[in-house]
């Protein structure tokens, strides 16, 4: 990640956008967009105990994909989270 990303702000038609894909697909799996929020606020705290990464480009979706085994398509949840730095978390001592 080069340092214009990590200084770069999101523009608010970026940030509209982002909000609205969220709507709609936490729409189509009845899932709420607080609680989308929520999920993706839990699994930004877990995984900051293990490196440090940018939560606020983090991007959490639930698609439907597959199919069960009584043929309907099973919810997926699909988390992108930017790492900044990996190595200090491992190497302290």
């Amino acid at each position: 990640m080069g340092l214009h990303n990590f200084f770069h702000k999101k523009k608010s038609s970026d940030i509209a956008r982002d909000r609205l894909k969220i709507l709609l697909i936490s729409d189509r799996v009845n899932c709420s967009p607080e609680m989308m929020e929520m999920i993706k606020n839990d699994i930004a705290k877990v995984i900051s105990k293990y490196m440090k990464i940018d939560d606020k480009s983090m991007e959490v979706q639930i698609t439907k994909k597959g199919t069960s085994k009584k043929g309907m398509k099973s919810p997926f949840l699909y988390v992108n989270i930017p790492i900044i730095d990996l190595n200090s978390y491992f190497y302290k001592g």
